[in-house]
């Protein structure tokens, strides 16, 4: 009996080793991400502001423009930089599909339905706000979809000491599936320029990594070689080069029996580290600095009047009416540590857009002022969210001191 137990215990162990390992990467790269994030802004509100948006406007030398590769060290940031870090999060979401929380249409359909719920009413909230307003504003309504894993995943780790492992899970879980839905409004809603002989060359590329694939290729070189063909076709098309590093990630062997010794696997925990220590930072550095007004009436605009409610009341909203939905309406039984308190708690962490909403931003608004507007409404709002998340998960934790001292 004790040795079942102990093998039980060890089965649980390397179930959640990819879960808190991800956990611990994403909360303290957190930390890091905010230090940058406030740093860009220290340094858009200085006498060095202008030297500042100088740097970030420079372009490369020698680059060929007929390719569009003369890109500006903002631009080499949001289409180099995060395509890896897109890659990244590919990898993740496939591996979750694999191995992890979302192998199973039973595992998956209550972040999915969460992160629906999530995306949704944000958005919605958003064209509501914006309706009947600037044409231009409405392009806006992507932004509050998003949630970002590292500043959500930090702050729980921070705040909520001890937290169930289970609501880790339901917070990673529906974070991704949220990011899996960013990418896809950013695939199908985000493009400009369109080329369609681009387009096929890109999904050739793309293709030619599945094929090597399914040959039983190993050597990373090959996919490496066609994501970066691909990078360079989807530039040209219109469609955002970083959506060639997610399908790129889909092409990567893995290995259902050993999937510590598969290509992904390898990559993965070899990038996971630059995407959450050097690329995030850098495009919190390069993305978050944003001239602060003198009095809050900025926040009044619609374009950052929609984000933050979208963010601060839309995502919670969302997700708690998706949860009460999964457990009452359709009966279906939820771990017991999903008490409400952690539920609203969850959905206020999500409400954290940052980097995700940024990105959607950089591409929803080409007009400064606009962008400026969304920049604000974003580290506004997700400085709210993770303020209340934090808030909720402590008195969460008081009352279930509480709860434990008068059951002694």
């Amino acid at each position: 009996m004790i040795e079942r137990k102990s093998l039980i215990r060890q089965k649980i162990a390397i179930a959640l080793g990819p879960i808190q390992a991800f956990f611990r990467y994403e909360a303290s790269s957190g930390i890091l991400l905010l230090f940058f994030a406030v740093l860009a802004m220290i340094l858009a509100n200085s006498p060095w502001a202008e030297s500042y948006e100088s740097v970030l406007a420079l372009k490369l030398p020698f680059a060929p423009a007929e390719y569009h590769l003369d890109l500006s060290v903002l631009h080499l940031v949001n289409d180099g930089l995060m395509a890896i870090f897109f890659f990244v999060i590919g990898l993740e979401i496939k591996r979750e599909f694999f191995f992890g929380e979302l192998q199973s249409l039973s595992a998956t359909i209550l972040p999915i339905c969460a992160a629906l719920g999530g995306m949704l009413i944000p958005a919605f909230i958003y064209v509501i706000v914006n309706a009947g307003g600037a044409p231009e504003a409405m392009a806006g309504w992507g932004i509050p979809m998003a949630t970002d894993i590292a500043f959500s995943l930090g702050i729980l780790a921070i705040v909520a000491q001890g937290v169930p492992i289970a609501i880790v899970i339901f917070l990673t879980a529906l974070a991704i599936v949220d990011d899996l839905g960013a990418i896809i409004v950013i695939a199908l809603f985000y493009t400009s320029g369109f080329s369609a002989a681009a387009l096929f060359g890109g999904l050739a590329s793309l293709g030619c990594a599945f094929f090597v694939n399914r040959k039983g290729v190993k050597n990373f070189i090959a996919y490496l070689i066609f994501g970066l063909i691909a990078w360079l076709f989807f530039l040209n098309a219109g469609i955002h080069p970083t959506i060639a590093g997610v399908v790129l990630a889909f092409a990567i062997p893995i290995d259902r029996h050993h999937p510590e010794r598969s290509v992904l696997y390898k990559i993965e925990h070899a990038l996971e580290p630059w995407s959450a220590y050097v690329i995030m930072p850098i495009f919190a550095l390069a993305n978050a600095g944003v001239r602060l007004p003198g009095d809050i009436s900025a926040l009044l605009d619609p374009i950052a009047l929609g984000i933050v409610l979208g963010l601060c009341i839309g995502k919670p909203l969302g997700i708690c009416c998706m949860v009460f939905l999964f457990s009452r309406v359709l009966r279906l039984s939820l771990p017991t540590s999903f008490g409400r308190w952690n539920v609203l708690g969850s959905g206020c962490l999500a409400g954290i857009g940052f980097t995700m909403s940024l990105f959607i931003a950089s591409l929803a608004f080409p007009n400064p002022e606009h962008l400026a507007t969304a920049k604000l409404g974003i580290i506004a709002a997700s400085l709210l969210s993770g303020t209340l998340g934090a808030l909720v998960f402590l008195l969460a934790k008081g009352r279930s001191s509480t709860n434990e001292t008068n059951m002694q």
